[in-house]
């Protein structure tokens, strides 16, 4: 019932052993492939591009990467890079240093951000609000079912560096520009409409990157989950289903609309940068950078 297998993965030094041999035996006894996918990892050597050796000892102890870094942070640097696509890796800690504050603390950031306003005001979310009168709100949503969906493409396809992509530039999107945007929101002092939605709104796209980034962040996916999972939802992350694009929370031209303002934002911020002046440094009344 399970053969072919769906994949088979293995180290690029196994394609004439391993591959091979699986192939000619498939075609031989049963006259069918051995597997419909074939998904090879490169070669991770030292950072000085040599092989890792424990007589050079010129690599760093796994487990003092997994105690100083977390296991997830190991896990996204090696699935989010040329290893997976059977090119080799030089390895390096600095570049598991760099997924931590890169990708790791800004997604518990925006999960602090929440937690930390929502225990304040005593809110208990259990959703997003079905038709959000913010466009803000709409545009994140709208977002989130875009990541799900290429991420879904990704994995369909067997591309795991391309799977993560999505996820990263989401959650630079919610914490630079939802979050940032939505401050306000949430620090009013009285509980109106519009901040029940802001606060439906992150809780819920917040449980869908959860869900989304469970393969790649078990760890930190699952921690997250466990605090703000209702009691309907399964225990664990890993328990619940991968999620399924929702068409109809998307809004493509209001993603189009905030993607054209992101852009003219950026081409505005970016004069200052070239010249070294602070963003925030007002200029003179016909001044130019």
């Amino acid at each position: 019932a399970h053969f072919p297998a769906d994949f088979i993965n293995e180290g690029l030094d196994q394609t004439r052993g391993w591959f091979y041999t699986l192939t000619i035996l498939a075609a031989a006894l049963f006259k069918k492939p051995a597997f419909r996918n074939c998904v090879v990892s490169g070669i991770v050597l030292a950072s000085d591009g040599k092989k890792m050796s424990k007589s050079l000892r010129n690599f760093t102890d796994p487990m003092a990467v997994v105690n100083n870094f977390g296991a997830d942070a190991l896990r996204l640097y090696l699935m989010h890079s040329a290893v997976v696509r059977a090119d080799d890796l030089k390895y390096s800690d600095d570049g598991v240093k760099d997924v931590l504050k890169s990708i790791l603390f800004p997604l518990w950031n925006a999960y602090s951000f929440f937690v930390t306003y929502a225990n304040i005001d005593g809110v208990k979310a259990e959703g997003a609000p079905e038709n959000p009168a913010n466009p803000l709100d709409k545009w994140i949503l709208s977002t989130a079912e875009t990541m799900v969906e290429k991420v879904g493409s990704a994995l369909d396809a067997y591309d795991m560096s391309r799977a993560i992509d999505p996820i990263v530039e989401f959650i630079d999107l919610l914490n630079n520009w939802y979050i940032r945007r939505s401050r306000r929101r949430f620090w009013r002092s009285e509980n109106d409409g519009d901040k029940a939605e802001a606060y439906g709104t992150l809780y819920g796209v917040l449980k869908t990157l959860t869900l989304v980034s469970a393969p790649f962040m078990p760890f930190t996916s699952d921690a997250i989950w466990m605090n703000l999972r209702l009691d309907s939802d399964p225990e664990s992350v890993h328990l619940a289903s991968y999620p399924q694009a929702d068409e109809a929370r998307r809004d493509r031209p209001l993603e189009f609309k905030m993607a054209a303002v992101q852009h003219a934002v950026s081409m505005g911020r970016s004069p200052p940068y070239q010249y070294n002046v602070k963003v925030r440094q007002p200029l003179r009344t016909g001044e130019r950078v």
